[in-house]
């Protein structure tokens, strides 16, 4: 009967089982996650190499004129040393994870999670995913809301694969599409994407893509060979968080 159980263990029947449970559901870029995982022993004696936490998000790459979903991985926490865990036993162990600062928002269809794995020798290895919802720090919530000060509605938020031009240090950069719908840029920019290529507590640096509505034969020349797009880098502080809204609008105003 052990060598049976051992068999059904090796295909994935009867063996360990891992649940992870957070203390919450919501951070901010930066923050620690914290909580426990739960190793429950299955029908045999098995052992544990190891015990890995990754926090994972998705991003749209574009190759021959189709669009592919990527995973990424974003930081990967190693929570023991081996051990061998007993039929039907319970361990758990606390752990802290830290959010990079740059740990994509879930906004539109981004999603991020973390996913828990065991590696058992011989056997399938047993996993857990828990979505959890990232919100904006401070800089990025008041840059986001200065543009809907300004008239701007977002239309889409995305992680897009990134061009190597930008020297970035992740494959992808967090998009935010915004639309003017009212206020000084209507009827005067087609759309507006702010990224973040860098955050930290005092300042972050932003990628502002500013499309200029076509005016005439001459604007509808620069909209068809993509002449009427300009980038912008530019950094934003903590201490522009007050007036963040006049910050922005001095910025793009020059492009227009």
């Amino acid at each position: 009967m052990a060598l049976f159980n051992k068999m059904l263990a090796s295909i994935g029947i009867g063996t360990a089982k891992v649940d992870t449970r957070l203390d919450s559901d919501r951070y901010l870029p930066g923050q620690t996650v914290q909580g426990k995982v739960e190793i429950r022993g299955g029908s045999v004696e098995q052992k544990i190499e190891e015990i890995y936490l990754t926090l994972h998000t998705t991003y749209i790459k574009e190759q021959d004129d189709k669009k592919y979903t990527q995973t990424a991985a974003l930081e990967k926490l190693r929570l023991n040393d081996p051990f061998t865990i007993a039929p039907g036993e319970l361990r758990t162990m606390p752990f802290s994870l830290v959010l990079p600062n740059d740990t994509p928002l879930t906004y539109g269809r981004t999603k991020v999670w973390i996913s828990t794995g065991l590696e058992i020798k011989n056997a399938v290895d047993p996993s857990d995913e828990d979505f959890i919802q990232i919100l904006p720090g401070p800089i990025v919530h008041a840059a986001l809301l200065a543009l809907t000060d300004l008239g701007f509605k977002l239309r889409q938020a995305e992680c897009e694969a990134v061009s190597y031009k930008l020297n970035h240090h992740r494959p992808f950069i967090q998009e935010f599409e915004f639309i003017p719908v009212t206020g000084p840029y209507h009827g005067k920019l087609d759309e507006l994407e702010i990224s973040f290529l860098s955050v930290s507590e005092e300042r972050a640096e932003i990628l502002l893509e500013v499309d200029r509505k076509a005016k005439g034969l001459a604007g509808l020349f620069a909209e068809a060979m993509e002449m009427d797009e300009t980038m912008v880098r530019a950094f934003i502080t903590k201490q522009d968080i007050p007036q963040m809204r006049e910050k922005l609008n001095q910025i793009i105003s020059r492009y227009i």
